[in-house]
């Protein structure tokens, strides 16, 4: 089940997830086709082939809007749904997203984004078009004049941000600014750089503390999430896990043992700090390391789960606290 886009999204599959997967991560979760109530990943489909540069565009969340306006084409943009992914911005660039006209506070309503008259709708999640009720299809959005432009993963395991990288490649491509695409990049790898040639620390990655008697619901090798974790100098406990989700039994976490813990934040109705001492005080954890040495870190999901001009920070974030 691919990585998510947004946190109402996110909660809904990781429900759909709960009734998935074994304890024993020798014998990986075997991924649903179907998620709960009836949602399906759609096919990931191939990047559109333009006559011009895209004019009007809409994107299906706020990360996706924040690679146009890095990219400099703020004034392209008609409106977004999923603005939430906006939070983890500040400064003048905060207040630039926050100026985007917001079309659903949610997913992405199908009415909204075709009422827009968009000839071009990026996300950054193939859930966004069709994956939930009331989100708008490809052929939709085709019979409406609007292309569509997915972040596609390659699928396998994941080391790197090439889903990031290619992703904003495509949307520079689209849109006709290459070079601009080209310098984004290079700020998007440039705090990667520093977290090379570091010895690798033992990580476990979950956005909820563990139950008493309840499987360890850990990132797996196959989200970005491990890609960020693995140029963080970070070694996923989880990461053998054949999809993006891993279940881990008590006893397994603390054989494998993680010397840090990163925490991931925008799910919990919780604040981070709540969030953190909950994870803290796990009685599951307190045989780690990590809870011994007292390294944990908090991270937006929206910046570790997803692609994001913010991939990057997230690296270095992780790196800081878990070669500290």
């Amino acid at each position: 089940m691919r990585t998510l886009s947004w946190t109402a999204l996110a909660v809904a599959v990781l429900i759909g997830l709960s009734g998935c997967g074994s304890a024993d991560p020798a014998k990986p979760a075997t991924t649903s086709s179907a998620m709960k109530g009836g949602h399906q990943a759609p096919p990931c489909p191939a990047p559109p082939a333009l006559s011009a540069p895209p004019r009007r565009v809409v994107t299906m969340d706020g990360g996706a809007a924040a690679i146009l306006v890095r990219l400099g084409l703020a004034d392209r943009i008609v409106g977004t749904a999923a603005p939430d992914f906006f939070k983890a911005f500040t400064g003048d660039e905060a207040a630039t997203l926050a100026k985007i006209p917001v079309l659903d506070p949610g997913q992405g309503n199908a009415e909204a984004v075709i009422a827009a008259q968009p000839d071009l709708v990026i996300g950054i999640s193939r859930y966004s078009f069709g994956g939930f009720d009331g989100t708008p299809s490809v052929d939709q959005l085709a019979k409406a004049g609007a292309k569509a432009l997915v972040a596609c993963d390659a699928g396998g395991v994941v080391r790197d941000l090439s889903r990031t990288i290619g992703f904003i490649q495509q949307v520079a491509q689209a849109l006709e600014v290459q070079q601009r695409g080209t310098e984004l990049i290079a700020q998007l790898t440039a705090s990667i750089d520093k977290a090379k040639d570091l010895p690798p620390v033992r990580v476990l990655a979950l956005s909820t503390p563990p139950g008493a008697g309840q499987p360890v619901r850990a990132q797996g090798g196959t989200g970005l999430a491990n890609g960020v974790l693995t140029l963080a100098g970070g070694r996923n406990i989880a990461e053998d896990a054949g999809q993006d989700f891993a279940s881990l039994s008590a006893e397994e976490v603390v054989k494998r043992d993680p010397q840090a813990i990163v925490v991931i934040s925008g799910f919990a109705r919780t604040n981070d700090e709540e969030l953190l001492n909950a994870v803290r005080n796990s009685p599951v954890l307190a045989g780690t390391t990590a809870v011994r040495e007292g390294r944990f870190v908090v991270v937006p999901q929206s910046i570790l789960l997803s692609p994001s001009v913010l991939n990057g920070e997230a690296v270095a974030t992780i790196a800081e606290t878990i070669h500290r």
